[in-house]
């Protein structure tokens, strides 16, 4: 009889635990299903010479180094396996640091993930709007063994964007959980602008 009611709870524990997991899961993929994603995704729109005029994030390195940050160049360009190759260039002290990344499409046009090699985090990216030819907003859902983050980025065309579509990256990001003094309009600046043609 002890024997039963042992497996039994032993059963019982084991249910809990997965519905647990499941449950952990759901919510993972329910907040990845949250952000929204461009209708009619165009990938081949989306390439070219983009400026990063708006970030938000709740990462630490984001807090660390927010009063350090600037403006900088991305330039996105399509791989023959139909992959995204972003290159950013930014100002780093008196140095041009560029930085490259391969994101992998996924089966949803406009989602794609990344990994970065150097930290291990598994990144979530997502293209959530754009016109392709004045801005574009991309939100990425950041996750490593220590915890996760979300990010947001508003590219521009042009050194200059609208006010209209600065509020629209700001309510956005506040949408995401993020609060003001985590989501930053990057100052402007002329350096390593020509480096990244």
């Amino acid at each position: 009889m002890g024997f039963v009611t042992l497996r039994m709870s032993f059963t019982s524990s084991m249910a809990t635990l997965l519905s647990t997991l499941a449950l952990a899961l759901l919510g993972t993929l329910h907040a990845q299903d949250s952000i929204p994603v461009q209708a009619d995704f165009q990938q081949d729109k989306l390439t070219g010479r983009w400026y990063s005029i708006g970030l938000a994030s709740n990462s630490n390195w984001f807090k660390e180094k927010r009063h350090l940050m600037k403006m900088c160049t991305t330039i996105i360009s399509t791989t023959a396996e139909g992959n995204l190759e972003v290159t950013s260039t930014y100002p780093k002290g008196d140095q041009c640091v560029t930085r490259n990344s391969l994101y992998t499409k996924t089966e949803q046009p406009g989602r794609f993930s990344y990994t970065n090699p150097r930290w291990g985090s598994t990144h979530n990216v997502h293209v959530v709007e754009t016109n392709y030819e004045e801005y574009a907003l991309l939100a990425t859902q950041i996750s490593k063994g220590t915890g996760s983050s979300t990010m947001v980025l508003l590219y521009s065309r042009t050194k200059e964007l609208s006010p209209r579509r600065l509020e629209m990256f700001t309510q956005f990001s506040r949408e995401q959980g993020l609060t003001d003094d985590e989501i930053l309009i990057l100052p402007q600046t002329d350096k390593c602008m020509a480096d990244a043609a």
